[in-house]
């Protein structure tokens, strides 16, 4: 998992509540348990006409908007099933960031093992960022060392637990993670096996 440390980008104002996890990726791209190539999709049925050609009001087919990392929405991000395919396709497509008032909790979770950065602001600092949004392309610089949000005219400090920043800034999902202490969990597993050998012995039928 790439880490998450200094992202500068244009940001992508989307500027809807609720969005909800069948909308970032419809059930139909389900099927599959790769991580890649779920990108295409991404708010496919926002995205894309009925023929299939993009639809050129849509946020995400705004050429001055192409590579964009930074996501910006509304309350309640991520809301609805707790699809994992939403944060691999947002990830997929190469959003690294992703600002709003709030998230769902299980989507917050699944966006942090999958190397992508979640910002609550208040609702207030959210809506000048849109504002801001509305006299063009946005250039924005998202510090997590110092936890910071820098835009143009006006920097944002945000919260983050220290735990998920850790994980973030060393790219690392809770697997990872764990793997990372192996020398300890050997140690003490070789401990355990001298102080009680019975807990190691295999189970033996007939």
């Amino acid at each position: 998992m790439e880490p998450v440390t200094v992202v500068e980008s244009r940001v992508i104002p989307l500027d809807r509540a609720n969005v909800d996890t069948d909308a970032i990726i419809p059930k139909q791209f389900l099927k599959t348990i790769e991580r890649k190539g779920l990108g295409k999709h991404l708010f496919h049925d926002w995205r894309y006409l009925a023929d299939g050609t993009p639809d050129p009001t849509f946020i995400l087919n705004e050429p001055a908007l192409a590579n964009a990392k930074i996501l910006l929405a509304r309350e309640n991000f991520g809301c609805g099933s707790s699809r994992e395919h939403a944060p691999w396709a947002l990830a997929d497509y190469g959003i690294r960031v992703i600002i709003a008032p709030s998230f769902a909790d299980i989507f917050a979770n699944n966006c942090a093992q999958n190397g992508i950065l979640l910002i609550p602001l208040a609702p207030q600092e959210v809506e000048e960022l849109f504002v801001a949004c509305r006299s063009g392309p946005l250039q924005m610089r998202v510090d997590l060392p110092a936890q910071r949000v820098h835009a143009p005219l006006q920097a944002y400090s945000f919260a983050i637990a220290p735990g998920t920043k850790e994980k973030l800034l060393l790219g690392l999902d809770d697997i990872q993670s764990t793997l990372s202490h192996r020398d300890t969990i050997l140690a003490y597993e070789a401990t355990r096996k001298r102080e009680a050998p019975w807990l190691f012995q295999e189970l033996r039928h007939g």
